[in-house]
């Protein structure tokens, strides 16, 4: 089984944590839903301050989002 995009994994961490939607994801962790974008479609990887608010927002371990964005 192929290995899931960062857009597939974002799309299903939403439903897993019941945010949802992007926007609630930016509103919950205060990252711009534009920079998230770009952190899950890969035009940007993410700054080591905003780890700390995505993965508690997902519900993840920093290792998993760092997988996730192929940033490990």
């Amino acid at each position: 089984m192929p290995t899931p995009t960062s857009a597939q994994w974002l799309e299903q961490q939403l439903k897993v944590s019941e945010l949802g939607t992007l926007t609630r994801l930016a509103e919950v962790s205060g990252i711009n839903k534009g920079t998230l974008s770009k952190y899950f479609s890969g035009q940007q990887r993410p700054s080591i301050d905003v780890i700390g608010p995505l993965c508690t927002a997902l519900q993840v371990s920093p290792e998993t989002l760092l997988r996730a964005l192929k940033a490990l």
